[in-house]
């Protein structure tokens, strides 16, 4: 999928203007409340009209100011999950799946509702009023029948920024999976980093309507971390644990980690260490309390305001550590050097 945009929107106070390019299959756009995320997002589906300039998707113009071009919402083929699933109340949950599908042509439809159903674990919940759905299974709805309308680009608009962590971390799966399933792109919006780095391949920043070049979450996590409180947010997915010696031990590429608590799910889980809870030691400890204790390699240095970050490896796995700079000058800290990195068993939280 590629998406040009170069456009100009002005609301009192506020002017949001861009001249971008992105392509790829998962597309992000990132930034702070009132950067024009959602403003960006309404006119590239038709439901808000630049001022002025031009979009076009995959070689077809979608707005032009200038030639007279501006295709109704139903004609771009784009459908939006927002923040609010936005249910059909006097709809049951199969009759609000089913609403676009309906009303897409039949040589149009691709994708077959009981695919969605089962993809989104939706069938337990098909003759249920929406009414006496959670947060949670309002957003699988909405998303599932946002994909039964069988559109070219899917839009999602902070559709996660209304639930708690659990909720978030239990639907995060489903979204990923539907561009591979479906084979859907989508552009995601978000102020949230961590949610950009597990949807995106490439993000757009925007900030105070305008926007920086597109880049990969992750490099734009590690660009922000010196102005976050937490730090740069490690992600490791990590398989069931097993027991030795009385502790539960995590595979981690070529090492094993020890992490507090019993394990609380069966498969594979998504775990947040922050670079701030991994100390760094030029040499080897001769004893200390802290369960993790791994040789590393550093790869690069960054940098983190009046901190330093260290980006680390661990035998082909990756984490980065943050620390003074002081303390990075006096551990000599260089690309190639040899570090130990320790980090607490209860350093790491469960994220889903």
């Amino acid at each position: 999928m590629e998406l040009s945009i170069s456009l100009e929107k002005s609301h009192p106070g506020f002017t949001l203007a861009m001249d971008e390019t992105l392509s790829g299959e998962r597309l992000g756009i990132f930034g702070p409340s009132g950067s024009g995320k959602s403003t960006l997002a309404a006119m590239i589906a038709g439901l808000e009209k630049p001022d002025r300039g031009r979009i076009v998707l995959d070689g077809e113009t979608l707005f032009d100011s200038d030639a007279g071009i501006d295709l109704p919402p139903e004609r771009r083929r784009i459908a939006m999950v927002f923040q609010s699933a936005n249910l059909f109340p006097h709809l049951k949950v199969e009759e609000n799946l089913l609403y676009g599908y309906r009303r897409t042509p039949a040589a149009l439809r691709a994708i077959p509702p009981e695919g969605v159903v089962e993809a989104l674990g939706l069938g337990s919940l098909l003759r249920r009023e929406v009414a006496h759905l959670s947060g949670g299974e309002r957003q699988r709805v909405a998303l599932g029948r946002a994909i039964l309308a069988n559109p070219r680009l899917l839009v999602m608009d902070e559709p996660l920024s209304a639930l708690d962590d659990d909720l978030r971390f239990q639907i995060i799966p489903y979204l990923r999976g539907i561009g591979e399933q479906f084979r859907i792109p989508y552009i995601y919006i978000s102020h949230s980093l961590v949610e950009m780095r597990l949807l995106t391949d490439r993000v757009l920043p925007t900030s105070r309507g305008s926007a920086s070049p597109p880049i990969h979450p992750k490099e734009l996590a590690l660009q922000r971390m010196g102005g976050s409180h937490v730090g740069f947010i490690n992600l490791l997915r990590l398989p069931p644990p097993f027991r030795r010696d009385g502790i539960l031990h995590y595979p981690w590429g070529n090492v094993n980690l020890q992490l507090a608590g019993e394990p609380t799910h069966d498969g594979e889980a998504l775990y947040e260490l922050s670079s701030r809870d991994i100390i760094l030691c030029r040499e080897h400890p001769r004893a200390i309390s802290a369960r993790n204790l791994l040789p590393a390699r550093v790869l690069r240095t960054l940098p983190s305001g009046p901190r330093t970050g260290v980006l680390l490896d661990f035998g082909g796995m990756e984490l980065v550590a943050e620390i003074a700079g002081g303390a990075a000058a006096e551990l000599e800290i260089s690309p190639g050097a040899t570090l130990y990195a320790v980090i607490k068993a209860s350093a790491f939280r469960r994220l889903g």
